[in-house]
């Protein structure tokens, strides 16, 4: 029977605390660098070996995908500052002119309505969280998977977090006044278990979709001394029944010329091809990718990934979870919503709670 959490907790007897962060996406190092600012002690565990999330760029011997998060948006000012800290980290990407296509690839609309402009993070939208993450310094632990909370085993008031390792290894650190997670439902709903029915009601509704990826090079052709392969839009949302959305990675600032695609599979149909196995999805996804686009060459490299929770379906409702009792608490994008801004907003509330 998993162990719960005291009702009461008696008040702290220093203003400074040590907080368990899990997860280094764009919420995890949001609130990690904000607790760290308000003068407070963080350890963050990242199950990866680096910091990003869904904020993730795959390297391949051709140039690099953005396989996650293909852009951000900036509509909070809180948002806008932090990026303007290093403007030359983020730069517009002319995406955002995003064709709309009908099933046959057909261009339906010229452009989205909404023309806000659109930012990659070069040289990979990776590169954002990374270079936020590094004043965390050895406070942050990659390569470290969660595999539990518990009740410190030396003083119960607190927390310990179990993780695992290679093989069978455990390791066990203690002392944490809080755990705040920032990973995707799933995970977090597994490492709540029984310790807070508050957090787990509050999130008992949310649903994020999954989303099969496939990443294309074609090796022998490049920008700017080649056409383009196909359409000579860089990014576009179709209504084809396997796929939602594809970009060139080569148009985007500060990537390899190399002719690369990132194409993301849509919610229903990686649903329901959730259990399939990679090759068979790269098959399918690659036969669409040729409808669509009209491009019938053989790629030099193809690969699919699957991010099994990539995109909001039913939000929390609230920009973050806590519960002071128990010392527990989440944030991520699902808490409003799916664009990275909404991740750093839900990170940067739950540290100004807890703080």
């Amino acid at each position: 029977m998993p162990q719960t959490r005291p009702r009461t907790r008696p008040p702290a007897t220093s203003k400074k605390k040590h907080f368990a962060i899990v997860g280094a996406g764009m919420a995890g190092v949001a609130c990690a660098r904000t607790l760290v600012q308000a003068g407070h002690q963080v350890t963050v565990f990242e199950a990866s070996g680096r910091p990003g999330g869904r904020m993730a760029s795959e390297d391949s011997p051709f140039g690099s995908f953005d396989t996650g998060a293909q852009y951000f948006t900036v509509r909070d000012p809180r948002f806008m500052r932090v990026v303007q800290i290093e403007p030359e980290l983020c730069r517009p990407w002319s995406a955002n002119a995003v064709r709309v296509l009908d099933a046959h690839g057909r261009v339906a609309e010229a452009a989205l309505p909404n023309h806000e402009p659109h930012f990659v993070a070069q040289p990979g939208m990776d590169a954002l969280v990374r270079q936020w993450a590094r004043p965390l310094g050895d406070a942050l632990l990659t390569g470290v998977e969660v595999a539990a909370l518990e009740p410190d085993a030396l003083d119960r008031r607190r927390w310990q977090v179990r993780t695992r390792g290679e093989g069978d290894s455990q390791h066990v650190y203690s002392g944490f006044d809080a755990v705040l997670l920032a990973t995707p439902p799933n995970p977090t709903r597994r490492l709540l278990g029984e310790h807070s029915p508050l957090l787990s009601g509050q999130m008992a509704h949310v649903r994020v979709d999954p989303c099969w990826a496939l990443m294309i090079a074609f090796t022998n052709a490049s920008q700017p001394t080649l056409a383009h392969l196909g359409p000579q839009w860089n990014a576009a949302r179709s209504t084809h029944h396997r796929i939602a959305w594809l970009a060139r990675e080569s148009s985007k600032p500060g990537r390899q010329v190399l002719e690369r695609w990132t194409v993301q599979a849509s919610p229903a149909w990686s649903l329901e091809h959730l259990r399939d196995d990679a090759p068979r999805v790269q098959a399918k996804l690659l036969r669409a990718f040729s409808e669509i686009t009209g491009i019938r060459a053989e790629p030099g490299y193809a690969r699919a990934r699957c991010w099994p929770e990539a995109q909001t379906a039913v939000a929390a409702g609230r920009p973050h979870l806590w519960d002071a009792k128990a010392g527990l608490g989440a944030a991520g994008d699902w808490c409003t919503g799916h664009r990275v801004e909404e991740a750093f907003l839900s990170g940067l509330s739950l540290a100004l709670a807890v703080a």
